[in-house]
């Protein structure tokens, strides 16, 4: 499902200038289109709700990871290439950014179903947590949904094999999941079984939750969320932690610790918790201002922009753009167009399949993994696998995997067989004797033609590293012979390099220091946020205790320097 589209702008310089943007949908097919470098967020975004023909589009936004593993929200008010960072051809990711707190208020048939593809996507990332009950309910709808009611004639015995719906999915899982898809939902049509599975995993607790991994202030491994309820906290399977959104009072981040100030049980509360880097606390935070004004305010007018500001730096500043939940649950009930024609994936098509091509891409791989995202697509899976990873470890043990399928982190997303030991053949096992490496390595040695032209390129290196090397200039002889004495000794020089290191770094410490306390101190430029700096407890401390006597001090030294230098 390719498309292609061009979008022009009054600029004739930039009409040379195309960016080609590749964007996979929920049913894992590809929209592609080429923009300019002022092309901003929401053409992207209204170029893939035309191709569906999709109204209710505030629920939804699109996803990108830098070269980091960091993923990003795309904002729709700033130009794409300012905010990607990767190298060209743009991938990105449709997905659901926001989920509807009560998906019955959904107008259209076409946005429920959408809906519903992104929570099978979550289901089968382990994203939305259920326990066994509600996972067979799930995973009966999914089947009812692609399949139909069951036939005897047209379904094996084991068909619910074919379908890779959870992390791990047991004989046991299965056959109740058979067991409902035959006797409860039969004569449901598509749309009502998708209906079905939102009723049902809306009143789940991870319902919407994007897990956002990071460490407490114990160092224990936590995993945040936003979702219309509010801000939760989540330890393995556990929530140990809701603050409705009306009790959230401030959201702010510095370098990498993230905090969340609010009020419970008429008391102040401040957590804190730290994130791996500062761009992934950057992102939390984002999320959580976003998440807050979408289910919060009444109307987007009353959006403020907000700022994660400290006593020093001004920091990051952010508005959201767009309309709130009750918005665009207004604007929902008044749509009056006829209902728009809902394509959905054919059985064979959707991810939750598992066809014969997943089964011949690894090596000695049984069906008893997920089905595995393609490459294009690995970068986010692999986040979106990650992030739970620890949470399904609680809930239910390790995820099953071939003993053959191993990667760092994230088990079941491997496209490389284990590592072979090289006392039991190392790689001649992975290849034929013909194709093999480590083979083919050996008989080039053993050449003895092969030798000789290694031997002369060698020697070639070698002479034209001397003529090199003669040709520099005399000074040049000095600097290098010098080098070469100070590095001889290697303790001598570890010492030279640390007090180098040492003194650039006070320095630059004072090069920015000074100036910056100095414009503190005794300009009288207003600015907002100096003048916040100045109002703060800590600097009037110091103003008043330490500077103004210090600098009394120093007038009062000069000044007597002055009277003897005019004395003399």
């Amino acid at each position: 499902m390719m498309k292609m589209l061009r979008f022009r702008s009054p600029s004739i310089r930039s009409l040379d200038q195309e960016i080609p943007c590749t964007i996979r949908l929920l049913d894992d097919s590809e929209l592609s289109c080429s923009i300019q470098r002022d092309t901003k967020g929401q053409f992207l975004l209204d170029h893939v709700c035309n191709h569906y023909n999709l109204l209710e589009k505030d629920y939804f936004g699109i996803r990108y990871v830098d070269p980091e593993k960091q993923r990003h929200w795309l904002e729709p008010n700033k130009p794409v290439v300012r905010q990607m960072k990767s190298h060209q051809p743009y991938m990105m990711c449709f997905r659901v950014k926001f989920y509807p707190h009560e998906p019955m208020k959904i107008k259209e048939e076409l946005t429920r179903y959408l809906l519903y593809l992104q929570l099978k996507r979550d289901i089968y990332h382990g994203r939305l947590l259920c326990p066994f009950a509600e996972a067979a309910y799930l995973g009966a709808c999914i089947v009812q949904a692609e399949l139909g009611d069951y036939d005897a004639e047209e379904h094996p015995s084991d068909y619910i094999r074919d379908f890779k719906l959870f992390p791990k999915q047991s004989l046991k899982l299965e056959r109740k999941i058979m067991e409902i898809h035959k006797n409860e939902l039969r004569g449901q049509s598509a749309a009502l079984a998708e209906l079905n599975m939102l009723q049902r995993a809306h009143s789940l607790e991870t319902y919407g939750v994007d897990p956002h991994p990071c460490k407490d202030f114990t160092g224990a491994t936590a995993f945040l969320g936003f979702t219309a309820t509010g801000f939760v906290v989540f330890q393995g399977n556990k929530r140990i932690h809701l603050l409705k959104w009306m009790d959230v009072s401030k959201l702010k981040f510095e370098g990498k610790t993230f905090y969340v100030i609010g009020i419970q049980k008429e008391k102040k509360l401040v957590l804190t918790f730290h994130t791996s880097t500062p761009a992934a606390c950057k992102h939390l935070w984002k999320c959580g201002v976003e998440n807050q004004a979408f289910y919060k305010c009444a109307k987007s007018s009353q959006i403020k922009t907000v700022s994660s500001s400290n006593i020093f730096f001004k920091g990051s500043r952010f508005r959201y753009s767009g309309r709130v939940a009750k918005e665009v649950i207004e604007a929902s009930s008044k749509i009056q167009r006829e209902a728009p024609e809902v394509r959905r994936a054919q059985f064979g098509q959707s991810r939750s399949f598992n066809s014969l091509s997943h089964k011949n891409l690894i090596m000695n791989m049984e069906p008893l993994v997920p089905a595995l995202p393609s490459t294009n697509e690995y970068e986010e899976t692999a986040a979106d696998s990650g992030r739970m990873i620890l949470l399904l470890m609680h809930t239910a043990g390790s995820v099953s995997c071939h003993p053959d399928v191993t990667v760092t982190g994230v088990p079941c997303a491997s496209m490389l067989p284990s590592p072979v030991d090289d006392s039991q053949g190392g790689v001649d096992l992975l290849f034929s004797p013909i194709q093999s490496p480590a083979r083919l390595l050996r008989e080039l040695h053993a050449d003895p033609d092969i030798q000789a032209q290694l031997e002369a390129e060698r020697a070639r290196d070698r002479a034209y590293e001397r003529t090199r090397l003669a040709a520099r200039s005399p000074m040049s002889g000095v600097l290098t012979n010098s080098l070469r004495l100070l590095s001889s000794n290697e303790r001598v020089n570890a010492c030279v390099l640390s007090v180098v290191r040492f003194i650039s770094v006070v320095v630059g410490v004072l090069l920015i220091t000074v100036p910056a306390l100095l414009l503190l101190l005794e300009s009288d430029i207003d600015w907002s946020f100096l003048h916040e700096i100045r109002q703060t407890p800590e600097f009037e401390q110091f103003h008043y205790e330490y500077y103004c006597p210090l600098r009394r001090w120093i007038l009062c030294r000069i000044s007597m320097a002055m009277e003897n230098l005019w004395s003399d």
